[in-house]
């Protein structure tokens, strides 16, 4: 999908809608299919360098895993990132190379026969135990059972005992989501064993580096999503790759968002505030949040780092008349309360905190890293919710125009007018939603290239627009004066 930014002076040669919000002029459009997390964990089971769609606690456990061992993130960032509601949740799951699938060779007397390779990498597999004994209601038969610890997982049952079977059974069944089987000796019969242990297997997190995180951005940028975490408190280099990440997608034309926090210690520190504002201001971004408050749920504690996946599900999961300033979450405290002063440097240093206000813990303000506008940007950028709006226009335009108008309909004034028309329509079923306001909003050709006096006279196949819209927001400050007669 083409797209993105465009100037005057270099134009894309590539067809597509080419949208630039100046701040007299921001545009909005109401939400299409959006509100996808994108977050990358570690984990030492599961699918290895893909994405996979989770839209369950049960299904963190079924794919990746519920233990936290080994350095295994999988299922609290999912977790914590399904707490904050998004429509969809993509998990990919990063390894290095020392990443390996447990096995386990059975014999027939002193022969080879039969080897068992987990189906995903990952010391998971290590857990897992076979039992090979006679079945109790079929003579002759053999069983083949496969525990994790002490729970049977699966039976696979023979009636010959051969290998060749229990190969087939093995690898034709569509429940079994745990090992394949390959044969060795195919027509061997299988000896009896008890609870002999699969090894090998390595979930491949103990040596991890920015390249492997640098080398996921390719993944994501072939992937469609809205908002991306990370799984840990990354140093400035990465952080700083994975913003330059954003900001070329962004100027591209996808309207992403990246949530980053720091580590459990800089959360609690008496020096916090500094630690995470100058983390803010090295980002300076309207597409990059910056969480500051690590949180606490049960006996369990997630650093800001962790707790970017919340956030990230969060945004992801309102609707574009929503804000995330004052949303009630469902932790009981934070790591750290921040005084009354040390929230207003956070609010006007571009830091995103969650605080307990005496009876729950909410999020404080809805607002991005920018602390320093940029040339055409203005304090409406700072905020989560305006930039959504923003994001979803620059989406659901290019979308509309693709399908029903580039390379569709003849550049005439006629064509031109047509889509104003769908245009207006569109930004009207804003209106009515409270995104924009009503009779607040325009489309126009833009008159510095159709009026009297053009900047220069648009080609044949070029159209340009001009969209005048006022965001609406929500009341986040209410001013008010008591008098005592």
């Amino acid at each position: 999908m083409a797209g993105g930014t465009w100037s005057t002076t270099e134009k894309s040669v590539l067809p597509g809608l080419y949208m630039n919000f100046q701040a007299a002029a921001a545009s909005a459009i109401q939400p299409g299919s959006r509100g996808t997390v994108a977050v990358i964990v570690k984990s030492n089971w599961g699918p290895e360098r893909e994405f996979v769609e989770i839209g369950s606690e049960a299904a963190i456990a079924r794919t990746f895993s519920n233990e936290q061992t080994d350095g295994a993130t999988a299922y609290d960032s999912l977790y914590l990132a399904l707490l904050g509601g998004p429509q969809k949740l993509l998990a990919y799951r990063i390894a290095d190379d020392t990443a390996a699938a447990a096995s386990l060779t059975l014999k027939s007397g002193e022969t080879n026969a039969l080897r068992l390779t987990t189906k995903y990498t990952g010391s998971r597999g290590n857990t897992f135990r076979v039992a090979v004994q006679p079945n109790m209601t079929q003579e002759n038969a053999l069983e083949l059972r496969l525990y994790e610890a002490s729970k049977l997982l699966r039976t696979f049952v023979s009636e010959s005992g051969d290998v060749a079977s229990f190969v087939e059974m093995i690898n034709a069944d569509a429940e079994n989501a745990w090992i394949q089987a390959e044969a060795l000796a195919p027509e061997s019969v299988l000896s009896q064993v008890s609870g002999v242990a699969f090894a090998g297997g390595a979930s491949g997190n103990g040596e991890l580096t920015n390249a492997d995180y640098i080398a996921a951005q390719t993944a994501l940028e072939s992937t469609d999503f809205d908002v991306l975490a990370l799984d840990f408190a990354a140093d400035s280099a990465l952080l700083q790759s994975f913003a330059s990440f954003v900001k070329r997608l962004r100027a591209e034309g996808r309207g992403i968002t990246l949530v980053v926090g720091g580590s459990a210690a800089d959360d609690v520190s008496t020096n916090a505030p500094t630690l995470v504002s100058a983390r803010s201001a090295t980002l300076n971004h309207e597409g990059i949040v910056n969480v500051g408050t690590g949180v606490k749920l049960g006996s369990a504690v997630y650093s800001s780092a962790q707790t970017s996946a919340y956030v990230a599900g969060l945004i992801a999961g309102q609707r574009l008349n929503e804000s995330t300033t004052y949303h009630a979450t469902p932790f009981e405290d934070v790591t750290r309360r921040w005084t009354r002063s040390e929230q207003e440097h956070a609010v006007k240093n571009g830091v995103f905190l969650l605080f307990h206000d005496g009876r729950q813990v909410k999020t404080l303000r809805g607002i991005n890293t920018l602390v320093a506008p940029a040339s055409g940007q203005n304090n409406a950028w700072k905020k989560i919710r305006s930039v959504r709006v923003m994001d979803t226009i620059s989406s659901d335009l290019q979308r509309t125009a693709e399908d029903s108008y580039i390379g569709k309909v003849n550049n005439t004034e006629e064509g031109r007018l047509a889509l104003i028309g769908a245009m207006k329509e569109y930004l009207a079923l804003l209106a009515q939603s409270g995104v924009i306001e009503t009779g607040g909003f325009d489309v126009i050709q833009d008159p510095a290239y159709y009026g009297d006096a053009p900047i220069t006279k648009p080609e044949a196949d070029q159209v340009f627009l001009q969209w005048n819209v006022k965001l609406s927001d929500v009341m986040e400050q209410l001013f008010g004066t008591f008098y005592v007669q």
